[in-house]
């Protein structure tokens, strides 16, 4: 054998033994902070440049289903593809608003306000003519609060307390009703006042039957008779088609995704650079630091989502697209949100519920506690000291919670006022808005923080890189065999 075939034997050894058939690189010993040192603040403020570009061309926003929406996808989508990664942007529909029709409740001849919140249920011409009846419990949140009631082919009346409206409307139709009545000071057009969780993202998708919003003076009718009302909820629904961008890698285990997430869009009222330009740069920027082939042991798929700031539907819709295979295959969701406010806090999503006040919290997703320890570890490294933010029903995480994937997030406040005690950890004014600027014209690129930025840009990075390289130990999630995923 010549010392030419002796070299070239040598070499295909080698090439089998690392496998350099292979275009995935192997992953750096710790890719959380290899991650995090690669997204650069400045990396995160060309794609803030590019929005704000967008937003300028297009009658100063980015809203969802304008033009300005349209562009930004496509901006996001392009530079995923260019680097390789599998991208998708599925369409899905969104209720955004109503036409025509008076929903109405007569109760002995006397016509009463009622709010359609089943947008798309509509009564039948003429409307449902039928008696009422509540349940024992008057929250009506189970079939088994109705007790002995008979409400079989009656319209079910019941208060807006200790639960979301589907779960009103799910526990009268398993008794049989026909219609569903939520005594309320709030509407779902106007849900300020209303109990936590009552209008939950996307809850009109999940009617069956015509539900309506009346408020103490109908309710005080109702009581005054037994006979049959009318209730008349014929409004139509307008429906606007809107689209999310999702993009996974090529390489890590496909059972076992590490998601993450920003809303894509802004508000009509101005170009959204922080809320949330600066959620999608940074983790645009992650993606793209990452690659397609990182060599990690779980697969990472990005997501950025529309309607975030209409309904929050974007994300719903998505989970709700998936069978039960592929929402098990979902490991986690990290959620970021408004990254660069003037007059930062620190926060990370209340994982472990810490931050909660009452007696009886809800359990959140296993894994969830651990996420908030990873997040906040990571600020405390960077000399910061964080604070919880409670968790909220109507953001994009929500449709996860609701889905059983543990969550976390990081992000510097929006139009909450920064407290005494606040602006001594963190510096910054007191009684100012984290983000004076929120959902106003003037959330430009010129009223970003750096300094937040870059902390809150390798925070995000560092997680993100960290659960795609485990998601074992005492801040991991449970493994794929443990989970049991619903459709929210």
């Amino acid at each position: 054998m010549t010392r030419r075939h002796v070299a070239a034997a040598l070499a295909l050894l080698c090439c089998v033994l690392t496998a350099c058939s292979s275009n995935t690189p192997a992953p750096p010993s710790d890719l959380a902070a290899d991650l995090a040192g690669k997204v650069t603040v400045d990396g995160v403020f060309r794609h803030l440049t590019e929005l704000q570009k967008i937003a300028d061309a297009h009658d100063g926003n980015r809203a969802d289903g304008t033009p300005g929406y349209q562009a930004s996808v496509d901006y996001v989508a392009k530079l995923l593809r260019d680097k390789g990664f599998d991208v998708q942007t599925p369409e899905f529909q969104r209720l955004s608003g109503s036409r025509g029709g008076k929903p109405a409740l007569t109760v002995a001849g006397r016509s009463y306000r009622t709010d359609q919140a089943s947008l798309l249920i509509t009564t039948k011409p003429g409307g449902l003519r039928a008696i009422t009846l509540r349940p024992r419990t008057p929250a009506g949140c189970t079939a088994a609060d109705y007790g002995s009631a008979a409400v079989k082919g009656a319209i079910a009346v019941v208060d807006d307390t200790s639960c979301s409206i589907v779960a009103k409307h799910d526990a009268a139709v398993a008794r049989g009703a026909v219609g569903v009545l939520v005594v309320s000071q709030a509407t779902p057009a106007r849900p300020v006042g209303a109990p936590p969780g009552l209008f939950t993202p996307g809850y009109y998708q999940s009617m069956t039957i015509p539900v309506g919003v009346i408020d103490p003076t109908a309710d005080a009718a109702l009581r005054r008779t037994d006979a049959p009302v009318t209730l008349v909820l014929d409004n139509k629904p307008v429906m606007t088609t809107s689209r999310n961008v999702i993009a996974q890698t090529r390489s890590g285990d496909p059972d076992s995704v590490v998601m993450a997430g920003a809303h894509l869009d802004s508000v009509s009222s101005g170009p959204g650079i922080n809320d949330n330009g600066t959620g999608v740069a940074t983790i645009l920027e992650t993606a793209l630091q990452m690659g397609p082939e990182f060599g990690g042991a779980n697969a990472v798929r990005f997501a950025f989502w529309g309607a975030g700031e209409v309904s929050a539907d974007g994300s719903m819709s998505y989970l709700r697209s998936l069978d039960a295979d592929r929402l098990d295959a979902i490991a986690l969701y990290l959620d970021f949100d408004v990254l660069g406010s003037t007059n930062a806090g620190y926060f990370t999503v209340d994982g472990d519920q810490s931050a909660q006040t009452a007696t009886t919290v809800p359990a959140l997703p296993q894994g969830s506690a651990g996420i908030e320890r990873t997040l906040a570890g990571r600020l405390y490294a960077h000399g910061v000291r964080p604070a919880d933010m409670p968790l909220t029903r109507g953001t994009d995480y929500a449709a996860f919670l609701a889905a059983g994937v543990p969550v976390g997030g990081v992000t510097t406040g929006t139009s909450q006022r920064k407290s005494e005690v606040q602006a001594r950890i963190w510096g910054g004014k007191a009684g100012v808005a984290f983000d004076p600027n929120y959902h106003t014209r003037a959330d430009t690129i010129d009223n970003v923080d750096r300094d937040a930025l870059t902390i809150m840009a390798s925070t995000a990075a560092f997680a993100v890189g960290g659960y795609a390289q485990s998601i074992e130990g005492v801040n991991g999630v449970p493994a794929h065999d443990q989970r049991n995923r619903r459709t929210p």
